[in-house]
C-alpha cells in the first residue's frame, strides 16, 4: 500500500514567478526613471520586454518624514537613495539564472550610474491586500470608469474582487509623450486571488513598472501612493 499524506501546497502551481532583489550602488536617480531604466535593463535583459509574467519594479527612496519630504518634480528633483534601496525585476523562475547576469554591471540611468551587486531571489507573498503604484490609465476617465474597468480586467484573468482602491494619478515621460497612471490597491483577495493577481499583473508597459502588484500588509494608504 501506498500512502502519502505529506502536506500538499494547493498553490504551488501560481508559485513559478517571483521576485530578485539587487543591492545597487546609487546614491541619486531622476524622480521619473522609468523610461531610462527599462531601456538599460531591455539592453541586457531582452526578454524582459516580451516574456509573460516578467516586469521591472521601479526603485523607490524614503516617504516624507523626520523633517524630510519626497519630491515631487518628476523633470527636476532626484531620488536620494539609502543603501536599502532595492532594484527589483518581477521573473517566472526558469528566467532566474539568467536574471543573475546584472550582477556586477553598471546601468546608465538618465546619466546616473546604478552599480548592481548581489542579488537574493523573493517569493510572492499570498497576502489579502496588494498594491501597483502605477496602472495605465486613461487620462480622461474617471476614478469610476477607471476602477470598473480594473474589475474588468480582474475578472478576466480570473481574480474576484470585492474591494478597489484608486489613488494617486502619475505621469511617466516617455520618447513619443506621456504615459498616465494611476495607483490601485485590491484588498480582502484569498491566498489564489493575490498569487494571480501579482503573477499576471493588469495592462501595459509591465517593463516600466506598471501593473506589477506587491503585497501589502493591511488596506492604510501606502506613503506617497494616495
Amino acid at each position: 500500500m501506498f500512502w502519502d499524506d505529506s502536506p500538499q501546497d494547493e498553490l504551488a502551481g501560481l508559485r513559478d514567478v517571483v521576485d530578485v532583489a539587487y543591492r545597487i550602488d546609487c546614491p541619486r536617480l531622476p524622480l521619473d526613471h522609468a523610461y531610462a531604466l527599462s531601456t538599460a535593463l531591455l539592453e541586457l535583459l531582452p526578454w524582459l520586454g516580451t516574456e509573460e509574467h516578467a516586469g521591472v519594479h521601479l526603485i523607490h527612496g524614503a516617504e516624507s518624514g523626520n523633517g524630510w519630504m519626497r519630491p515631487q518634480d518628476p523633470e527636476r528633483d532626484l531620488l536620494h537613495l539609502s543603501r536599502r534601496a532595492r532594484l527589483r525585476l518581477r521573473v517566472p523562475e526558469a528566467r532566474v539564472d539568467e536574471a543573475a547576469a546584472l550582477v556586477g554591471q553598471t546601468l546608465e540611468v538618465s546619466g546616473f550610474g546604478v552599480g548592481v551587486g548581489a542579488m537574493n531571489v523573493i517569493p510572492l507573498e499570498p497576502l489579502p491586500v496588494v498594491f501597483a503604484r502605477h496602472v495605465v490609465a486613461d487620462p480622461e476617465q474617471d476614478e469610476a470608469a477607471f476602477l470598473a474597468e480594473m474589475a474588468a480586467e480582474l475578472a478576466r484573468i480570473g481574480v474576484p474582487v470585492s474591494k478597489l482602491l484608486s489613488g494617486r494619478s502619475h505621469v511617466l515621460r516617455v520618447p513619443d509623450g506621456l504615459l498616465h497612471t494611476r495607483s490601485l490597491m485590491v484588498a480582502e483577495l484569498d491566498p489564489e486571488a493575490s498569487l494571480r493577481l501579482q503573477r499576471s499583473g493588469v495592462g501595459s508597459e509591465q517593463a516600466m513598472g506598471c501593473g506589477l502588484f506587491i503585497g501589502h500588509k493591511d488596506i492604510a494608504p501606502v506613503p506617497g501612493a494616495a
